[in-house]
């Protein structure tokens, strides 16, 4: 179903409008686009998306039209997140399916798409915008790789023991349904509480997932591990589209040994017989499943990153306020009143602690002095626990901190363990 909306129009020059999404009419047009430039799986992604994701809304999703030809020449969309990072949820826009026509490129359209996509998330006070997309190209619009995507750990079918089916005879399995989104949702909950940063995930999201994504680019299986009782005791994802030859699993829930044992015994039958040479487990570090495969010859072939824009630096400290205070409090800081100016170079913002409670954080516009000094793109890497700021300071030799400074940030903004499982 389309949401009601007040439709965005802007001239754009020599021809062009930008628009959003206004009616049915639209949705079919860039849908019809998307699937020109991309496939089909992002024609179906599209139109689903815009019509049953439970927080996405029409005016999200931009196009630019020649108004001589009435054609769309190029795409941006949004699809709004909550991510959990520690205690406090984070309001997140994903920037999704970007295109242009290759006639129509390198005439500042994207730019403009991408502002207008940007002034969006402040109106509607997101925290962090965010994007899966191409190498280098988004860094020119203020982002930078500060959360994990798309880890390629490969298990090979001839790893896995023929030992392993005694663990896949105690256990059955079964496709998920729509009646299981309780058990479902409490078994994703048990899997990302040991994150600190993850992806908060409804039950509208499940429904989403399970019905409305089949036919898309971001389909994929979800079954249950039922033990002798009948009671789902595990659940696992695999993704039908992906990069790599392998059979994907995106995702699986808390395991015991001999689940995941038996788990990969039918990883290893199903990947046979859809002639699949491998198992590519994208999962995060301390995942069960993964951590089994590691013990058993898995091999890292890397990953990729998202990349994360801060949409306001000052808003997002003080949402944070809950967690910094808290670990001022357990450290060594506790009871802390001290100004704290972190540099960015272009503009400095002062962070006021007293007895430690975070007061207040505020620009203070450019200084060219401080204790703390990083250049902009990389502050996304430090509030997110993707870097320390010593492994910062050691690629980087423009970040300047050190002694108690150094010290204080160790302790505001630590390395975290992060992994953001789909909604979509």
């Amino acid at each position: 179903m389309l949401l009601s909306t007040t439709p965005y129009n802007r001239p754009f020059g020599n021809g062009l409008v930008m628009k959003s999404v206004a009616d049915m009419q639209d949705v079919e047009r860039l849908a019809a686009f998307n699937g020109q430039m991309f496939g089909e799986g992002i024609a179906g992604m599209t139109s689903q998306i815009i019509l049953h994701h439970p927080d996405t809304r029409p005016e999200h999703w931009l196009y630019v039209e020649d108004q001589t030809s009435s054609k769309i020449v190029s795409s941006l969309g949004m699809i709004p997140l909550t991510w959990r990072y520690e205690d406090v949820t984070l309001k997140v826009g994903e920037m999704e399916i970007v295109s242009t026509l290759e006639a129509y490129r390198n005439r500042g359209i994207v730019r403009a798409l991408t502002a207008r996509h940007q002034e969006i998330m402040r109106e509607e006070a997101f925290d962090l915008g965010a994007i899966q997309g191409i190498p280098y190209f988004y860094r020119q619009f203020g982002y930078e790789y500060a959360l994990p995507l798309d880890s390629h750990w490969h298990m090979q079918l001839h790893s896995i023991p023929d030992s392993w089916k005694e663990e896949d005879t105690a256990y059955s399995f079964r496709a998920a349904t729509a009646e299981d989104i309780p058990v479902l949702m409490s078994l994703y909950q048990a899997a990302t509480d040991s994150l600190n940063v993850s992806a908060v995930r409804s039950a509208d999201h499940w429904q989403y997932m399970l019905q409305h994504s089949i036919g898309t680019e971001t389909e994929g299986e979800t079954l249950l591990i039922v033990d002798a009782e009948q009671q789902p005791i595990g659940y696992w994802r695999i993704a039908s589209h992906g990069f790599g030859d392998g059979l994907i699993v995106s995702e699986t829930s808390r395991l015991r040994l001999d689940a995941a044992k038996g788990l990969f015994h039918w990883l290893k039958t199903a990947a046979l017989q859809r002639a699949k040479p491998y198992i590519r487990l994208n999962l995060p570090p301390h995942n069960d499943l993964l951590q089994t495969a590691q013990y058993s010859g898995a091999q890292n072939n890397g990953s990729y990153a998202w990349q994360i824009h801060l949409v306001d630096v000052a808003r997002l400290m003080m949402k944070l306020k809950p967690v910094l205070e808290r670990r001022i409090a357990a450290s060594p800081f506790a009871g802390l009143t001290q100004k704290v100016v972190i540099n960015l170079y272009r503009e400095a913002f002062e962070l006021t602690f007293d007895q430690g409670e975070l007061l207040t954080v505020c620009s203070i516009g450019f200084l060219e002095h401080s204790d703390i000094r990083i250049p902009p793109l990389l502050l996304a890497q430090l509030v997110l626990g993707y870097r320390s700021i010593e492994a910062l300071k050691a690629i980087y030799p423009d970040v300047n901190v050190g002694g108690e400074s150094q010290y204080l940030v160790d302790v505001l903004f630590p390395k975290l363990e992060a992994f953001i499982f789909p909604t979509y």
